[in-house]
């Protein structure tokens, strides 16, 4: 009896703990570190299997295996200029052990390409499909994050262009500076034999560039990447968690390959195919997640819920959208700058993805428009006269939005119903007329920090 106690009391102190991490917390009005680490997680795990980011790896698995001989092509040709092409070549080799013999495969392809897009006719259609590549790869890539983001408007085709190539551009650059550096230090080195204790220092900081490459190129792309404005602060953090990832990826990569010679029995020369792929799909998972967890962090402290959007239902959805729209009213009356996303989510405790979904169905609706006041700053600004828009008014326009003829025949085959239906919904929204949104009673800003 005592021990179906003891295993009875751990069962159930074990689904209260589970009850607590994943829904209770939320309830919780403490604000100590403890609730906001298990908030983190628990947005993190949520983001996770929301978002689907297995498929979202697969997908650029197979937008990187086409994109990488281009990507190579464009790396080598810019370092080619600069006579430093044997230098990329090795600092490739550094970055990705685990991948030396798919990088001296493709480089093998690469001077082929280079060698027909230099010809005639391949001169311009080489360097536009080789661009294309690129920007339809780093496209996928904010897609994704803005995905993760809950983001529905994108870079437009000119900033990708722009965008893009500068980060195709900049990356050999980058590239060729930390093999300089590295010869640099390993020159002071050897011109100090003098001071030995400077030998292991030096040794340790070589060994710790390609992970300090890695928190950078993992940092910069959760910073710049989603189109919308992001904490530099989370991104660092988020890139150093998944940086050791990367690295640690790397490491069992390249032990563990020994284990796989059953491989090459199979594949023969190809038997770094199958593996490349797998790096390839763990990396971008990898990648993913990061920009996960970058959310978590900066939207942790910004809001105290989480949860599918897909089950709030339309009448709440209705209320959210009216609330943004007589805040963002009272905003523009008041003369002040406007609010952005981040504001209306973190000042008044509304889910992020909830107040992206919001303001695009507002936008849609011709309710409110997106105005970019700098670089780093995107606000929502009334797109109508404050003074005239009625409760009524919006929720006509919110409702009307979207096609309105999908089935053929519909209306006339079902006139009775719904001409009493449609009757009914008009004198609502006109019941509705006389109250103004600027007349709603609205509370101050709920968190100010």
């Amino acid at each position: 009896m005592e021990k179906e106690s003891f295993i009875s009391k751990t069962v159930s102190k074990a689904k209260s703990a589970y009850g607590y991490f994943w829904s209770g917390v939320w309830k919780d009005p403490r604000k100590n570190v403890w609730t906001s680490i298990v908030k983190t997680l628990n947005l993190t795990v949520r983001s996770f299997t929301d978002t689907g980011l297995q498929n979202k790896s697969m997908s650029l698995t197979y937008s990187t295996v086409l994109a990488l001989v281009p990507a190579l092509a464009l790396l080598f040709a810019i370092s080619r200029g600069f006579g430093f092409q044997d230098m990329v070549q090795n600092e490739l080799y550094v970055y990705f052990p685990a991948q030396q013999k798919a990088i001296s495969t493709a480089t093998s392809f690469v001077d082929s390409y280079l060698q027909q897009s230099s010809q005639g006719l391949f001169v311009g259609i080489g360097i536009v499909m080789l661009l294309w590549t690129l920007i339809s790869l780093l496209s996928n890539i904010e897609d994704a994050f803005n995905s993760i983001w809950g983001i529905k408007k994108a870079r437009s085709l000119p900033q990708k262009v722009t965008d893009y190539i500068a980060i195709c551009l900049m990356v050999p650059v980058l590239m060729i500076c930390s093999s300089g550096a590295s010869i640099f230090m390993s020159t002071i080195v050897q011109d100090n034999l003098n001071l030995p204790f400077l030998t292991p220092v030096i040794n340790n900081l070589l060994e710790l560039a390609p992970l300090v490459m890695a928190w950078l190129a993992f940092t910069l792309s959760y910073f710049l990447i989603p189109n919308i404005k992001v904490s530099f602060k989370y991104a660092a953090i988020s890139g150093a968690v998944c940086a050791i990832a990367f690295q640690i990826l790397q490491l069992l990569f390249v032990n563990g390959q020994i284990y796989v010679t059953k491989y090459n029995a199979i594949y023969g020369s190809f038997a770094f195919l199958p593996l490349m792929l797998i790096w390839l799909q763990l990396s971008w998972l990898i990648l993913l997640t990061g920009c996960v967890l970058t959310y978590s962090l900066q939207n942790v402290f910004a809001y105290n819920y989480m949860g599918d959007i897909s089950d709030v239902s339309q009448s709440y959805r209705r209320e959210v959208e009216l609330v943004i729209t007589a805040l963002v009213f009272r905003r523009f009356r008041r003369g002040r700058t406007p609010y952005t996303l981040y504001d209306l989510s973190k000042h008044y405790d509304l889910p992020m993805k909830l107040v992206n979904h919001s303001v695009e169905a507002l936008r849609k609706a011709g309710i409110i428009y997106i105005v970019s006041e700098d670089k780093e700053r995107v606000g929502i600004a009334p797109a109508v006269e404050i003074g005239r828009l009625s409760v009524g008014e919006l929720m006509r326009r919110l409702d009307a939005e979207g096609n309105s003829d999908f089935i053929p025949g519909f209306s006339e085959m079902y006139a009775p119903l719904l001409g009493r239906f449609r009757k009914t919904m008009s004198a609502a929204y006109t019941s509705a007329e006389t109250l103004s949104i600027c007349d709603l009673p609205l509370p101050d800003a709920i968190n100010t920090k």
